[in-house]
């Protein structure tokens, strides 16, 4: 369907980009992405794939909106604390671009539900605070030969990784990275977190799902981002699969 007028205005910098054009910038209006989690990753990440106009987005949370939370998820606002984080996100991003369908899960991703819910997107992103639900989330896309783009905070640290062991041999998925959760890992209401570094990395984020939908510049898929906000450094590290991975390995 041809872009309207008023997309071509909304759109006009991503269509003077070589890259993308008008027929990229009706990829990304045919696409559809699943944000697991609307806080602190999920809020610079949502709303940059809606302005970009990405069609679809759905938002898997159960959590309601906190005044702890607006220090660094700014998709939500002090009048929406106490309304569902799901809720609070469709007000956000329907004022942002009506162009955008958003559709809610207001519940939390498991095992059990995983493969249901991400059977009907194009692309995963992953921006959740807790190991069980990555590894739900990654099992069931390797399952269902799914994108997955990854993000994670600590205190004032980021990392970034796509995994897509569906599109080559010797691609992992983030079991070969994490095959079981580590111990001691503190989450953000334990540890704290400076809040713009979740803003740098949702953002990152964002610019990686648009990759994948455009299929533009390298893909992060066998590699991991990691950056450390006190140095203001960032570096990239190889991943390897994993040929006794239980989720994508050889014999699995």
């Amino acid at each position: 369907m041809p872009l309207t007028d008023a997309q071509l205005d909304r759109y006009a910098r991503h269509i003077i980009l070589r890259e993308v054009g008008g027929a990229g910038q009706q990829d990304l209006l045919r696409a559809r992405v699943l944000v697991i989690g609307a806080g602190g990753l999920g809020s610079p990440l949502l709303m940059y794939l809606a302005a970009a106009g990405v069609g679809t987005l759905g938002i898997v949370d159960d959590d309601a909106v906190a005044l702890s939370n607006l220090q660094r998820q700014i998709l939500h606002s002090t009048d929406r604390v106490g309304e569902a984080k799901t809720q609070s996100a469709i007000t956000a991003l329907a004022a942002l671009n009506p162009d955008v369908r958003v559709i809610a899960h207001n519940l939390r991703l498991t095992p059990d539900n995983a493969r249901e819910i991400i059977a009907g997107y194009d692309i995963v992103a992953d921006g959740c605070d807790n190991f069980a639900t990555r590894f739900a989330v990654n099992d069931a896309c390797v399952a269902l030969k799914k994108t997955l783009v990854s993000a994670a905070l600590s205190q004032f640290e980021g990392q970034l990784a796509t995994f897509k062991p569906h599109a080559g041999p010797d691609l992992p998925c983030y079991r070969c990275f994490v095959p079981e959760a580590p111990e001691g890992i503190a989450n953000c209401a334990e540890a704290g977190i400076l809040g713009a570094v979740a803003g740098v990395m949702g953002t990152w984020q964002a610019v990686e799902v648009l990759k994948e939908i455009l299929d533009l510049g390298q893909s992060l898929a066998g590699r991991i981002l990691l950056y450390d906000a006190l140095s203001a450094r960032t570096r990239t590290v190889r991943l390897k699969r994993d040929p006794a991975c239980p989720v994508c390995g050889a014999r699995s």
